[in-house]
C-alpha cells in the first residue's frame, strides 16, 4: 500500500495557514469544541545521523560498579523506549556497572522504567519536594525524565504550573537539557489499510492515544496534512473529523490494549455527537478504530489483530521525536558536572553503537535488564526496525536511532545554526494553543516558551570528545519528485506585493517547516483573484512570490534552495471568484517541496 502524494512524506510538525482562536458553541449549558481543519506541507526524509570514527571500546560488564558506589546516587526515569538504548548501554543497564562509560565519567546513575506520563511527573515532583527540604541528593523521585521531545511543551508547561502552585512563581523549573536518540519509525499511527490508501476515510475514526504526547502529534499531523478536521474534545464525537480517546493512565501500552479490546470484544465508548461544534442531542457508542503507540505496543496490535497496518510513523516525521532529557533546573545548576557527564557518556556509547555490532547487542541486553520485558534479541531487531505480514497486509514495527555528540549539536543548531528542535517545540506549542488537548489552556497560565524550556549549557560543556562533522545539504542537483505542495494565504497589501505585518506569524511557521525539511528544494508560485486585468495580475503574482523568497532568504534560507519562483496570475483559481470568500482563497502562494 502507498500513501497519497500529499501524505507520503509527512511534515515533522504541520502548522496552520490561517485559523482563528478556538470557537466554543453553547448547547443547553454544555460547551464543546469545534473540530479544527488546518493545512500544511511536508518534510523530507533526511535525518540527523552523523558517525565519528572511534576505536572500539570494551562493552560494560553486568557487575555493579564499586568505583562509583560511594558517589551520590542520581536517578532518571523513562518510558520503555528503544531510542534510549545509547544512554542505557552507557550505564551498563539500570544501575552503573563495572567497565561502563558512565562509571569512567564518575557518575552513579539509576534508570527507572515508568510508562505512565502521570507517574513520570509525580517522580519528578517528589524529587523537588525533598530537594526543597535541603536534601542535596534526594532519595525519592528523579532529577530527570526522558520522553518524546515533541511532548515536552505539554509536559514542561503542566509541570511548571504545578511547581508554581506549590512553591511560588518560578522558584523551581524543569528544562530540556539535551537529546540522546531519535524515534525512526518506532512511534506510529496504526489503523486499517484504507486510511493509507484513502486518507479521507479516516474521517469519523476514534483513535486511542496519550493526548498531547508525541504519538498524538503524529496522528494530528496526518489528519491536517490531508485537510481533515480534528476534534479537540475527547468527550464528543464528530463524524466529519478525527476523534481521540485518552488512553488509561496516560500509558501508550493501554493505547494498544484499548484498540485490541474494542476490536476483539466489541468494547464501545459512549460519546456525545457534535456537528459544527454544536451538540446534536445524540449519543454515539463508538468502537476504537485505531491507536497511536510505539514498540512494543505496535507488536501487540499486529500479533492480536488482522486487518491493521502502520499508517504513518516517525520514519516520515523524521525530525519530530527526539529522545529528550528534561531535568530539574535548580538541582542541575548545582551539579553541572554530573549532568554534563551523563550526556557525554550517552553520546560516546551511541557513537560506539553506530559503528560496532558488539555495542548494539550489548545495548539490547542492557535495555532488556532495564525494562524487564522481552529479550535482547527482540530489542536488537526492533532497534533496526522489522516488517511483517498478516492476512495479506504488510506492516512495519520498531525503528530507532541514537545520538552522538555531533547529532545533538546539529539537532539543536549548535554546529550549523539550524535549530531543528526549536522548530519542533514551537510548532507543537502552536498545536497546544489551538487544539487545547486535555484542556491545557485552562489548566496552565501559559505554554512555556522555547527560550525558558531549553537549556543547552550542559551539552555545550562537553568539549573533550570528537564530535565529528555535521551534515551539510547539497542543493546543486535539480529536484524532480514532489514531496508536498501547500497553499498559504499570505497577506499582501491590496494590489501590491508588499507583505502585511499580519503575514509575519504565518511566514515564521513556514520558515520553521523549511529548516526541518532541509534537504528539499523549493518552488514558490503566486496566484491572484480575477480583479483587474490579466497582465497586471500575472506580474503581481510573480512579484508576490519574489517577496516571499526575499523574506525567507533574509531569515537564512539559501538562494540555491529555490528551484523555481514564478506566478500564475488569475489563471488557476481554487474557488469561485464571484464571491469575496472565493477571491480570498485564490490570493495565495503555493510552496512546493521537492527532492
Amino acid at each position: 500500500m502507498r500513501l497519497t502524494a500529499l501524505s507520503k512524506f509527512l511534515i515533522t510538525l504541520i502548522i496552520t495557514a490561517i485559523i482563528g482562536g478556538l470557537i466554543y458553541w453553547l448547547s443547553p449549558g454544555i460547551q464543546v469544541g469545534e473540530s479544527k481543519q488546518l493545512t500544511g506541507i511536508q518534510v523530507s526524509d533526511n535525518d540527523v545521523n552523523n558517525i565519528t570514527d572511534a576505536a572500539e571500546l570494551g562493552v560494560p560488564s553486568d557487575r555493579p560498579s564499586k568505583l562509583v558506589g560511594k558517589q551520590p546516587l542520581v536517578k532518571m526515569a523513562a518510558y520503555a523506549w528503544n531510542a534510549q538504548s545509547g544512554i542505557i548501554v552507557s550505564n551498563g543497564g539500570p544501575r552503573t556497572t563495572e567497565g561502563s562509560i558512565m562509571e569512567s565519567n564518575g557518575v552513579n546513575l539509576e534508570i527507572i522504567r515508568q510508562d505512565w506520563l502521570s507517574e513520570l511527573r509525580n517522580l519528578q515532583l517528589k524529587f523537588v519536594e525533598q530537594y526543597d527540604t535541603g536534601q542535596a541528593y534526594p532519595e525519592d523521585g528523579v532529577f530527570a525524565i526522558m520522553m518524546m521531545g515533541d511532548g515536552a511543551p505539554y509536559y514542561i508547561s503542566s509541570m511548571q504550573q504545578a511547581l508554581n502552585d506549590k512553591y511560588g512563581q518560578d522558584k523551581y523549573h524543569v528544562q530540556v537539557i539535551g537529546s540522546v536518540g531519535l524515534s525512526y519509525g518506532e512511534d506510529k499511527l496504526i489503523g486499517p489499510p484504507k486510511w493509507k490508501m484513502n486518507p479521507q476515510s479516516i474521517k469519523g475514526a476514534l483513535i486511542s492515544t496519550v493526548i498531547g504526547d508525541g504519538d498524538w502529534v503524529t496522528s494530528v499531523n496526518y489528519a491536517f496534512a490531508n485537510g481533515i478536521k480534528v476534534n479537540p474534545d475527547p468527550s464528543t464525537y464528530d463524524p466529519d473529523a478525527v476523534n481521540f480517546y485518552p488512553s488509561a493512565n496516560d500509558d501508550y501500552i493501554e493505547s494498544a490494549k484499548e484498540l485490541i479490546k474494542s476490536q476483539k470484544e466489541g468494547w464501545e465508548i459512549p460519546l456525545k455527537e457534535i456537528k459544527d461544534g454544536k451538540l446534536t442531542g445524540r449519543t454515539i457508542n463508538k468502537k476504537i478504530d485505531g491507536c497511536a503507540t510505539w514498540t512494543p505496543g505496535d507488536k501487540m496490535v499486529f500479533d492480536a489483530l488482522t486487518g491493521f497496518t502502520d499508517i504513518v510513523s516517525t520514519k516520515e516525521f523524521n525530525n519530530q521525536m527526539a529522545t529528550t532529557v528534561i531535568a530539574v533546573k535548580e538541582w542541575s545548576d548545582k551539579n553541572p558536572k554530573i549532568v554534563s557527564n551523563i550526556l557525554k557518556s550517552a553520546y560516546i556509547a551511541s557513537n560506539q553503537m553506530k559503528q560496532y555490532d558488539s555495542w548494539r547487542r550489548s545495548a539490547s541486553d542492557c535495555v532488556t535488564k532495564t525494562y524487564q520485558m522481552e529479550t535482547p534479541g527482540y530489542w536488537y531487531q526492533m532497534f533496526k526496525g522489522q516488517t511483517g505480514e498478516k492476512g495479506g497486509i504488510s506492516y512495519n514495527m520498531g525503528g530507532s536511532r541514537v545520538f552522538n555528540l555531533a547529532d545533538a549539536q546539529q539537532y539543536y543548531g549548535i554546529s550549523d545554526n539550524v535549530n531543528r528542535y526549536k522548530a519542533v517545540y514551537e510548532q507543537v506549542s502552536y498545536y497546544l494553543r489551538e487544539l487545547n488537548p486535555a484542556g491545557i489552556n485552562q489548566n496552565v497560565k501559559q505554554i512555556v516558551s522555547y527560550e525558558d524550556a531549553v537549556n543547552l549549557k550542559f551539552l555545550e560543556m562537553i568539549q573533550d570528545i570528537d564530535a565529528g562533522q555535521a551534515y551539510a545539504t547539497d542543493y546543486s542537483k535539480t529536484a524532480k519528485t514532489v514531496l508536498a505542495s501547500g497553499e498559504w494565504q499570505i497577506n499582501f497589501s491590496s494590489g501590491r506585493a508588499k507583505l502585511k505585518p499580519e503575514a509575519e506569524d504565518l511566514l515564521e511557521q513556514i520558515f520553521n517547516l523549511l529548516i526541518q525539511a532541509e534537504d528539499s528544494k523549493l518552488e514558490l508560485i503566486g496566484h491572484t483573484d480575477n480583479q483587474g486585468n490579466r497582465e497586471d495580475n500575472f506580474a503581481l503574482s510573480q512579484a508576490r512570490s519574489e517577496a516571499v523568497k526575499t523574506h525567507l532568504m533574509q531569515r537564512g534560507i539559501p538562494n540555491t534552495r529555490f528551484q523555481k519562483v514564478d506566478g500564475k496570475g488569475q489563471d488557476e483559481p481554487v474557488a469561485d471568484n464571484a464571491t469575496s470568500r472565493g477571491r480570498a482563497k485564490n490570493r495565495r502562494v503555493v510552496v512546493t517541496l521537492l527532492n
